[in-house]
């Protein structure tokens, strides 16, 4: 059974997510569960959409000493199927500090990356 698909093509939000994870060394993105996934060759490293009733959020994977502060934020929330695994969700919307974002796709590319794309990543430069 395929699951359906949460987003448009032409999402605002996604485009955003898709511009800033672009120039990650081996960046892929696949759809999966109805949802656009980001991975560092095959692990994702973030996921559009939470839930069906909270698409428009970003699950990623936060470093081990920042999970608790991030989880004190009203914008960040423990996401099902992810949560157990350490991963945490933030809401996006027309608040959402951008910036911020950016780091945590950062961060959790960090966590799943291979040491060769994280070499390749402090190599150019973009974060």
């Amino acid at each position: 059974m395929q699951h359906p698909r949460l987003f448009e093509a032409a999402d605002p939000i996604v485009a955003r997510v898709r511009e800033i994870c672009s120039d990650y060394p081996e960046m892929a993105e696949v759809e999966a569960w109805g949802r656009p996934t980001f991975r560092a060759g095959k692990k994702i490293f973030v996921v559009v959409g939470a839930m069906m009733d909270r698409p428009h959020t970003l699950v990623f994977k936060p470093q081990r000493d920042e999970h608790p502060a991030l989880s004190e934020r009203d914008d960040v929330f423990v996401p099902p199927y992810f949560g157990p695994g350490g991963w945490l969700a933030l809401d996006l919307d027309e608040r959402t500090d951008w910036e911020f974002a950016a780091e945590l796709i950062d961060s959790s590319y960090r966590q799943v990356a291979l040491k060769r794309q994280i070499a390749a990543l402090d190599a150019a430069g973009l974060r």
